[in-house]
């Protein structure tokens, strides 16, 4: 028996907003001529701060303070939980591949070659380097990574021990600014890249053990933040840093990214439910289905319809195509992510005790 976290929910509505909005202003400055208006929003969304990043990173605490907690108390908990994030995972995903390749032939006239899309098929293209069909799928091996570390994890009977989630981001914070400093190498860099989003992961299990398991303290927190706040502007820094490329991806709006994902997100820890917004609870509902939506929904409007360059028609573009990812992403969620859930359950087995108070899975996502 689940019950949902309404801050958790809200949560998951800010991070896939602030991904939706960052795309668009990426399209609107790509695109258009914005005059007096280029550097401000180059200023806003590429070199002070990222929002698709921060956005992304929100997923990844959201996830580390649901999935460790997600195994069930089964006779096969995790056969249990892996058919449960299947059947979360892949059928919107493969719905979301379905209607990105549809639309990049009508709206862009692009081709794809079919191994990359069986690659793409199995959501394990990273593994084999096989690039993403879209560039936003790249947070859903990083959900994966971290759901086999906790199965690995769970097995050893290590994963709910107190202190196991801050040994690793203690260890991956040691480790990451240590290889940033003194290692000049892109691959590297991206490793190290792969291991802050993962410590951003087991902090936000830390966070939950102190909020509501109670097995931590905030001196805990406090120590576990600051050090991946450190590895997250140090990597930052070597992998984005030097001057600026108009790519929106700059050392400055990358660090703040992740430490304002953090601050963020234990702001909203420390007071729970009295922080909930239901209305954009309900965004965070379907955020999965925005994530994986919202995308195509933007390549649409854009190539069907433009409502004129300044801020009246930038904010109209940004509304109706707000309108149209909820609207697409809600019938995605209606008819496929709860009936996938649903058919899902068929094959766990019973549970044995213990109502859980569990919000439903993120994605980066991603990911989620």
């Amino acid at each position: 028996m689940h019950k949902r976290l309404a801050f958790i929910d809200t949560l998951r509505g800010i991070a896939v907003l602030s991904v939706l909005v960052q795309h668009v202003f990426e399209i609107i400055v790509e695109k258009h001529p914005t005059g007096a208006f280029y550097w401000p929003i180059h200023d806003v969304f590429g070199y002070y701060m990222n929002f698709g990043r921060f956005g992304v990173v929100l997923f990844f605490f959201v996830s580390g303070f649901v999935i460790p907690f997600s195994f069930p108390d089964s006779a096969t908990p995790v056969r249990d939980f892996a058919i449960s994030r299947f059947f979360r995972l892949y059928p919107a995903y493969w719905t979301s591949l379905v209607v990105g390749l549809v639309t990049m032939q009508l709206m862009e006239s692009k081709i794809y070659p079919l191994g990359q899309i069986a690659a793409n098929v199995t959501m394990l293209q990273t593994f084999v380097n096989v690039p993403n069909l879209w560039v936003f799928y790249w947070t859903l091996a990083i959900e994966l990574l971290f759901y086999v570390g906790c199965t690995i994890l769970f097995a050893m009977g290590l994963l709910n021990r107190r202190f196991t989630a801050v040994t690793i981001v203690i260890a991956a914070a040691l480790v990451g600014i240590s290889a940033a400093l003194l290692v000049e190498n892109r691959t590297v860099s991206s490793v190290m890249e792969v291991g802050l989003n993962l410590s951003a992961m087991f902090l936000g299990k830390i966070i939950r053990d102190t909020v509501i398991g109670g097995k931590l303290r905030w001196t805990h927190v406090a120590v576990c933040t600051l050090l991946y706040a450190i590895f997250a502007i140090t990597l930052s820094d070597r992998r984005f840093g030097g001057v600026y490329h108009e790519n929106f991806f700059y050392s400055y709006s990358i660090g703040s990214a992740y430490v304002c994902a953090a601050l963020v997100f234990i702001g909203f820890a420390v007071f729970g439910e009295r922080v909930a917004w239901r209305p954009m609870a309900f965004v965070g509902v379907i955020s999965y289905s925005v994530y994986l939506m919202s995308p195509f929904v933007i390549v649409f409007v854009h190539r069907l319809v433009w409502f004129g360059d300044g801020p009246i028609g930038w904010s109209i573009f940004l509304a109706v195509i707000l309108a149209l990812s909820l609207l697409v992403s809600w019938m995605t969620f209606t008819f496929v992510e709860k009936p996938s859930i649903a058919f899902g359950q068929r094959f766990r087995s019973a549970r044995r005790k213990k109502v859980v108070l569990e919000p439903a899975l993120s994605t980066q996502g991603a990911a989620e």
